[in-house]
């Protein structure tokens, strides 16, 4: 039998990290071109739900625009690769999203 993970045992996992999270400039440039600026005890896994979600809802919104008439079949395609450009974050693994040790202290002074 397989045991299911709990929201306690995801929540755990998801907390390695302590707040306060400092993040990477360019990933503080990314969400904020998303609108999303996090605070200091926002873990880089809620922001990347948020990112994600917010891809989710323009992908389905462009397969709607693809089933409307409102784009051409042959042309999908191109507005898909478009869109996956805007969210670079997904690419890229949340553990690299922080700064850590010595390099958030080097990023705090430098600010």
């Amino acid at each position: 039998m397989r045991v299911a993970h709990t929201s306690r045992d995801a929540a755990k996992k998801r907390n390695e990290v302590n707040p306060p999270y400092r993040y990477d400039a360019r990933v503080l440039d990314a969400l904020a071109g998303h609108g999303l600026v996090p605070r200091p005890d926002t873990s880089p896994h809620q922001l990347r739900d948020a990112v994600r979600d917010l891809y989710l809802y323009e992908i389905r919104r462009l397969r709607l625009s693809l089933l409307a008439g409102q784009i051409a079949k042959r042309d999908y395609a191109d507005h898909v690769v478009a869109l996956r450009r805007k969210y670079p974050l997904l690419s890229l693994p949340v553990e690299q999203w922080i700064v850590l040790g010595s390099d958030a202290e080097d990023d705090a002074i430098s600010r």
